[in-house]
């Protein structure tokens, strides 16, 4: 019985298993046929890419394809079928893997546009980072309506997306663009209106196009330059309709490429509101740097006949000086000529035509009449036909000439006066002690030449256009020149009284007497004690004060900074060709500070020793013959007139006036050291 059933279940099982080697191939095909047949839906692609997981390999890195099956439901694309836009995908599981999607399929003309755009073509230069498609509108299965608020290009959006790619330095940098007008757009009107929700606001798209995205150098740019208007008028209608019929805006039309735009007024991205102090169209900003870009020089009279130098005459007129000593309701160009319907004097809707002349001044001057705008604004434009023009010119002409007469009249009489009673006090004077050699006043009398020169000219060099530089009447040629010449003399000077201080006997005698001393910082202090009233005893000194000390060896310092400065910048391309530009630079900027300090200090140090000192006022006559009077230098250097006198035999100073030290026609007269 056993054996019946083993049998039994052994047929049974075989009957089966044939049945389904016979039947597998065949439901197979079935399926394969039945697949085929029907296009896989976006179930069965979900089945798969569903999963977080699943990823490819592209170029050796890890790249997700994973679709979120929510996301992709809300998305502009969600009533699409995934082979809408993979077409080449047939069935599922699908090999290979799938292709590039083509957006023109759907999109023909904004592909069509892009294609013709700073992107695309910089992407067919081999730029892997410029913005395609998905890099704008996100990833295709979550892209978003440009009208959804979380769409990356909705209008509160567009310059968060831009600034994506354009906000980020090292990106731009490696196409060769700079990143700050990103940086500078944020901060303009329009960038500020958009951030805080003005959805009329211009954002990046509003002047640089959606797709058809072109450089500023391309005709067809919305940013070219006899775009320009066009471009701003699109929001901005009736400013733009009042320039075109400007001035302005009609050379622009003819084609005139120096006729200005509205962003050469505005500034192109870090456009500010007229208010603001920091804006190129702010009222103080118009005759200072705006308008002066055009109108300061000679190139608009050479090329098109319009009268020059409008802006300085501007500013040497009252208006002018107001606006320049910081006025904000003093008239400024735009006061007078207008804003944006800026037209010429002989069209009769100009604000400066003259029959409209009364109501354009009486808009800051009320009850302003047509006697009251006789006259010229612009004061040093020529009037031949001006009366009141002419009558200013000879008034010029004699004031100038009377100023010169009156002024040099009184320079001569003072002159004479002062020379006659200065050399009369000087006369007076026993001036029998010899302060300064012939040897050391040469060498005084150098410095004082050549140090005055390289003031001056340096100076000029500096300031051209200062009064400092009209000294030399503008020739640079000329300042350099002299500033070299006394340059080179100063180091000659200078060398010439290193080797007086070591080869002669005079010049060691002096070196030693003015080497500074432990003394001096003491002397200091008690000099200042004593006329502070803090002390009743006045300090003696040698030969040579500290505050002479102190004055020489500044000089000593300041000629070989100066010496060495100075030579590194004049043969900047030859012998210190090998340093680099930056060193040269710090030389540059030493030169120039040590030369404010070094003119400082003789003004306020060095004059008041030898000019307004009370004992030596007017002049210490020193540097011409060298000599001082003996009762000058007993108070000025007593130690030294201890050891210059000669001794008592009890070892006390003789009395001031024997011998040399008290008469005046003595052959020999006292000396220094």
């Amino acid at each position: 019985m056993k054996r019946y059933v083993l049998i039994t279940v052994v047929l049974v099982f075989g009957v089966f298993w044939v049945s389904q080697i016979w039947s597998g191939p065949r439901v197979l095909v079935h399926a394969q046929k039945a697949s085929k047949a029907q296009a896989p839906t976006n179930e069965d692609c979900l089945a798969c890419h569903s999963d977080a997981s699943l990823t490819k390999e592209v170029d050796g890195q890890s790249v997700s394809l994973h679709v979120d099956g929510g996301h992709f439901a809300g998305s502009a694309h969600g009533s699409l079928t995934c082979i809408t836009c993979h077409t080449d995908i047939k069935a599922v599981p699908h090999d290979p893997v799938a292709g590039t999607v083509d957006c023109a399929q759907c999109h023909a003309d904004a592909v069509q546009a892009y294609n013709q755009g700073v992107h695309q073509k910089a992407i067919q230069r081999g730029n892997p980072k410029a913005a395609g498609c998905a890099g704008c509108h996100g990833s295709a299965h979550e892209l978003l309506s440009s009208t959804d608020p979380k769409s990356k290009v909705n209008h509160a959006n567009i310059a968060q997306t831009c600034g994506a790619c354009h906000g980020v330095k090292f990106v731009m940098e490696g196409s060769g663009i700079s990143s700050q007008p990103f940086f500078s757009y944020q901060e303009s009107v329009h960038g500020r209106a958009v951030a805080n929700g003005n959805e009329k606001a211009a954002a990046c798209t509003d002047c640089h196009g959606n797709h058809d995205i072109r450089p500023a150098s391309d005709e067809q740019s919305s940013i070219f330059r006899a775009n320009v208007p066009r471009t701003c008028g699109a929001c901005h209608q009736d400013v733009a309709t009042a320039f075109n019929q400007s001035v302005h805006g009609e050379a622009v039309a003819r084609g005139n490429g120096q006729a200005p735009v509205c962003t050469d007024c505005h500034g192109i991205h870090l456009i500010k509101a007229h208010i603001d102090p920091a804006s190129s169209v702010a009222a103080q900003a118009l005759a200072r740097t705006t308008c002066t870009r055009c109108h300061a020089g000679m190139r608009l009279t050479q090329e098109f006949g319009i009268p020059g130098e409008r802006v300085t005459s501007y500013l040497d007129s009252y208006h002018g000086l107001a606006s320049q000593l910081g006025s904000n309701v003093v008239a400024n160009c735009a006061s007078c000529h207008g804003v944006h319907n800026i037209l010429p004097s002989s069209d009769p809707k100009s604000t400066i035509n003259p029959k409209n002349m009364a109501q354009t001044c009486g808009k800051c001057h009320p009850g302003a009449t047509d006697n009251f705008v006789l006259g010229k604004v612009h004061l040093d434009i020529p009037t031949s036909q001006d009366t009141g023009g002419k009558a200013i010119r000879w008034i010029r002409l004699i004031y100038l000439t009377l100023i010169v007469l009156v002024v040099g009249g009184m320079l001569l009489h003072n002159g004479l006066i002062w020379r006659k009673k200065a050399a009369a006090i000087r006369g007076r004077q026993e001036r029998e002690v010899i302060r300064m050699t012939r040897k050391q006043r040469v060498q005084h009398g150098l410095l004082i030449v050549c140090f005055a020169g390289l003031v001056i000219t340096g100076f000029a060099l500096k300031y051209p256009d200062s009064w400092v530089g009209a000294l030399l009447g503008g020739n640079e040629v000329l300042r350099r020149g002299i500033h070299r010449v006394a340059a080179v003399v100063m180091l000659v000077v200078g060398a010439y009284h290193l080797g007086y201080l070591m080869l002669t006997k005079e010049g060691r005698h002096g070196f030693w007497d003015i080497f500074p001393r432990a003394k001096d910082v003491g002397d200091v202090w008690r000099n200042m004690a004593y006329y502070s009233g803090l002390s009743s005893r006045k300090p003696e000194f040698g030969r040579f004060s500290y505050a002479e000390k102190v004055e020489y060896w500044a000089l000593v310092w300041g000629t070989i900074i100066m010496g060495i400065t100075g030579l590194m910048i004049w043969f900047q391309l030859g012998a210190f060709a090998f340093l680099p530009r930056w060193v040269v630079e710090v030389a540059v900027a030493i030169h120039f500070y040590e030369a404010i300090l070094a003119t400082l200090a003789i003004v306020v140090w060095h004059f008041y020793q030898v000019i307004f000192d009370p004992d030596v006022y007017p002049l210490n006559w020193a540097f011409l013959d060298g000599r001082m009077s003996s009762t000058l230098y007993k108070e000025e250097h007593g130690l030294a007139y201890k050891e210059m006198i000669p001794r008592q035999p009890t070892g006390e100073p003789a009395a001031e006036n024997t011998g040399n030290a008290a008469d005046p026609s003595a052959e020999e007269p006292l000396k220094e050291g």
